[in-house]
């Protein structure tokens, strides 16, 4: 496929604007750069898509999310509103999670597959729970990927709270999608842990052991501060002390959140070699606090951007990140538009790659894998690569978003899905939502 009449973004680690240019497309990566009649010259036989002047940029990638949560939009809650994070897991998500079979599993990662395509997320992170379906729940979800042409890392979520038995299948079930995902193109699998506080030492011992060499985990740290309290009533220690004396932390550890840790805590990850993502509207959904990514970033920490299954656009994500920083220290000089592009462009790439090793991710460059967006941006002050970050936090909207192309498939053309049925997948989510819904409010009452 030969792309033209494309203003070309390259993010990369010294990304360039270049106007009026082409790409030529071929077995899911970017083979050539170019001018368009050169490019057009040199590929004759080549499907021709006109970008129309669009600014053709790389996929947006999202580092932690939940596809799982798709059912709790518009949903009540009985009894009062909760009134903190620890409330909150009780008496919404792990009721929730409770409620979902693999026909509701599959409907709430397709609603969310959606979600990404409209709006230019073309790679996800994802965390998985379903305690009364877990035995190739992650097939279901992977299933779902694939179907949409998008590309995912995939865990189950580990806990102790619904007992051994399906803490055991939860540690099963990872690890044998980690083993069927070693052969697709675009899934990769990692071992999800939920949080600290819901694992015993025996249970962590238990996963460590299990996990093969080179891999890591996926796993929440410090959310709330109920994660530390808990692990000094165990421990003694701190969270991240207390994981680092079971080997959970590795260089392909991503540790959610981390709004509470403390500067020794910090320093463990560092030494490490942890992935840490941040998740601006979730903090402030669930008023847990805002992370010191400034300090991660200067601390040299790997820190990436999620959504924790908000939308996945990930532009509004970005202007939370860079938003909630400024309010919260009441200082404008906080989350500098470089840092945020430093989360969300150069370390949500480098932590895919992780994954895909195989594949560069998250630029435009000869050999990268075709994971492209185009944008119909049209800028009226001056667009260079030294303001590229402020004019996506200040100017850049996911509605703008036209096109998306995965690995060279074209996933979405002109707003127009083309892998993905909407309106049928509406339909069918919708169908099955008072299901769920009758499920999870026994669950919740039963709760509280």
């Amino acid at each position: 496929m030969l792309i033209h009449n494309a203003n070309i973004i390259t993010l990369g680690s010294e990304p360039q604007i270049i106007s009026g240019g082409a790409l030529y497309l071929e077995g899911g990566r970017i083979a050539a750069i170019g001018a368009p009649a050169e490019l057009a010259a040199r590929y004759p036989a080549a499907e021709k898509l006109d970008a129309r002047g669009h600014y053709v940029m790389p996929g947006a990638i999202c580092a932690h999310t939940h596809f799982y949560g798709a059912y709790a939009r518009g949903m009540a809650i009985p009894g009062p509103a909760p009134r903190d994070f620890p409330q909150i897991l009780q008496r919404l998500w792990w009721p929730l999670d409770k409620a979902l079979d693999a026909e509701t599993v599959r409907a709430s990662a397709l609603v969310c597959l959606v979600d990404a395509i409209k709006h230019g997320t073309t790679s996800l992170v994802d965390h998985h729970a379903s305690p009364n379906c877990i035995d190739g729940s992650l097939d279901v979800i992977g299933a779902a990927v694939s179907e949409a042409g998008l590309r995912a890392v995939l865990c189950y979520e580990v806990t102790d709270r619904d007992g051994q038995e399906k803490m055991r299948a939860g540690i099963a079930e990872n690890l044998r999608f980690m083993r069927a995902a070693a052969s697709q193109p675009r899934l990769a699998g990692t071992f999800g842990l939920h949080a600290s506080l819901t694992l015993s030492d025996e249970s962590l011992r238990a996963c460590a052991d299990a996990i093969p060499g080179g891999a890591g985990f996926h796993i929440h740290v410090a959310e709330h501060e109920a994660d530390e309290e808990d692990s000094l009533r165990r421990s003694g220690a701190r969270v991240v002390p207390r994981l680092d004396q079971f080997g959970i932390w590795r260089d392909a550890t991503i540790a959610a959140h981390c709004v509470h840790i403390n500067e020794s805590e910090r320093d463990i990850l560092r030494r490490r070699g942890v992935w840490v993502s941040h998740q601006p509207r979730s903090n402030m959904n669930n008023g847990v606090g805002a992370a010191d990514i400034d300090g991660m970033l200067a601390a040299d920490i790997k820190l990436c951007l999620g959504n924790d299954g908000f939308s996945n656009n990930m532009w509004a994500e970005w202007k939370a990140a860079y938003l909630l920083q400024k309010v919260t220290h009441r200082d404008p000089r906080r989350a500098d538009g470089m840092n945020i592009a430093r989360m969300a462009w150069q370390n949500n790439s480098r932590l895919l790659r992780r994954f895909f090793p195989r594949e560069t991710i998250g630029e435009i460059s000869v050999g990268a894998a075709a994971d492209l967006i185009f944008v119909d941006y049209q800028p009226f002050t001056p667009m260079t690569a030294g303001n590229l970050p402020w004019h996506l936090l200040f100017g850049f909207e996911a509605s703008m978003v036209t096109t998306t192309i995965c690995a060279g498939e074209v996933l979405m053309r002109d707003r127009k899905l083309l892998t993905l049925d909407e309106a049928e997948i509406a339909r069918e989510a919708l169908a099955l939502a008072p299901k769920v819904w009758e499920k999870y409010s026994q669950y919740a009452r039963d709760g509280f």
